[in-house]
């Protein structure tokens, strides 16, 4: 692909190009501060996956279903959320979302049984569905497009910090305070930001205001999820996230703790201070490829199949290591590659943004979205099937990995020159449009 610089996308809005500056850092904040607690929510599970299997009296594959059906619900609520931040704007958007997120944590802290703590972790799912799609759509809404890698990545940052908090923070607090309270004491973040929400939250700039919807409906739905598909650029963004995020996903979200200290015979505390190495990596990655992409548009496809393939040789020598358990220094090496997975599924959006109008940025996000949760679902069940039907064979069972890069890295293939053929042509016909005749 070309290494021009390519536009991130066209004009936020109506009335100009949005201005940035600390009120938009301000507003744009509060929408991140969601986000980052919805994280917490999202993730928590990952640190207390022993402890909800001891809880609940359930096995390997009972256990993945709370995963399974949040990301279920998170992944299929895409595009309808793309299509109300769309139509609704952000504010209402977020404002339901973190009603539904807090009320899902606090009923997982008091369930009484399996059933129970599966419905709060699917209203979860829900809720939390409707933040990070709503977030970008912020940034795009309050900082001028050049900035729209960059404020991305920078989101994604935020949210790696939330997972962050769930593997130092709600891990030491399970230890410490228990399930009921751990749980019910961190809904309370929930209730903080939707207070700060309700108060200071603006879904666009003044004299920004993006153009109205005329048409509602079925027809208008259809025509939005329609119109954004079509666009290879939506298509290949999805591929891309679909092929990056999940191995670390699985990994951080429910089985690598369990991997750690089952099979590789390390004790939670160290367990925890690699997934901890995980995050951190992240956090430099996500700094160096929203940099590297804001000024170099043509290294978006080369920096996320570089992700895949040091994913999979990283996970393949883990698996494939002769002795029974892996050497301190390949798993490390795993983590860090691992933390590459978040910042290189963010370049999917960036794929996405120029290929679609404002109007549709909502909608192509929520496809975008969609690619890296479906693949982590269906990685979740795998690996809880596999493990219960080999005796907790890991290798096998993370096997499984493999198969979903695959099939990613082919679509990817497919869409890429097509992808770059059409942004190539949208550039060269902006510069026309740029270019004013002098009347004779």
């Amino acid at each position: 692909m070309s290494g021009a610089a390519l536009p991130s996308g066209p004009p936020p809005a109506s009335g100009g190009e949005a201005p940035g500056g600390r009120r938009a850092v301000l507003v744009w904040g509060v929408g991140v501060s969601v986000y980052f607690v919805a994280v917490i929510f999202r993730t928590s599970l990952g640190v207390a996956g022993l402890d909800a299997a001891d809880r609940f009296g359930i096995n390997a594959s009972a256990l993945s279903t709370f995963s399974i059906l949040q990301l279920l619900v998170y992944a299929g609520m895409q595009i309808p959320v793309g299509l109300m931040v769309d139509r609704l704007g952000t504010k209402k958007v977020l404002t339901l979302g973190v009603v539904l997120f807090t009320a899902g944590q606090l009923g997982f802290a008091l369930s009484p049984s399996y059933g129970m703590a599966l419905a709060s972790r699917a209203l979860l799912g829900c809720g939390d569905a409707m933040t990070f799609i709503s977030v970008l759509r912020l940034g795009i809404r309050w900082f001028p497009a050049r900035r729209g890698p960059l404020v991305a990545q920078i989101a994604g940052l935020f949210g790696v910090l939330g997972n962050l908090v769930s593997t130092i923070v709600v891990a030491r607090m399970l230890d410490g305070l228990g399930w009921t309270w751990t749980f019910a004491g961190s809904a309370a973040a929930g209730a903080v930001v939707l207070v700060v929400l309700l108060l200071f939250l603006k879904d666009h700039p003044e004299g920004c205001a993006p153009e109205p919807v005329r048409h509602a409906g079925a027809a208008f739905v259809r025509r939005q999820i329609v119109r954004s598909w079509r666009e290879p650029g939506t298509r290949l963004g999805m591929w891309v996230h679909f092929t990056t995020q999940f191995p670390a996903m699985v990994f951080l979200l429910l089985w690598g703790l369990p991997f750690l200290v089952e099979d590789q015979g390390l004790s939670r505390g160290t367990a925890g201070d690699l997934l901890t190495l995980v995050v951190l990596a992240n956090l430099v990655f996500g700094l160096a490829f929203g940099q590297v992409i804001a000024r170099h548009h043509g290294a978006r496809a080369p920096l996320a199949l570089g992700t895949v393939a040091a994913t999979a040789v990283l996970w393949a020598a883990t698996l494939a290591h002769p002795g029974a358990r892996a050497p301190m220094w390949l798993l490390a090496a795993l983590c860090v590659v691992l933390g590459a997975c978040g910042p290189a599924s963010m370049i999917g959006f960036d794929f996405a943004r120029p290929a679609n109008p404002p109007e549709r940025q909502g909608t192509a996000s929520g496809i975008v979205n969609m690619g890296g949760f479906t693949a982590s679902m269906a990685t979740l069940l795998a690996v809880g099937v596999l493990l219960d039907a080999t005796g907790d064979d890991y290798r096998i069972a993370f096997s499984s990995v493999f198969v979903l890069q695959a099939l990613g890295i082919t679509q990817i293939l497919r869409l890429r020159a097509r992808t770059a053929r059409l942004e190539r042509e949208r550039l060269v016909a902006s510069r026309v449009e740029a270019v004013h005749v002098p009347a004779v």
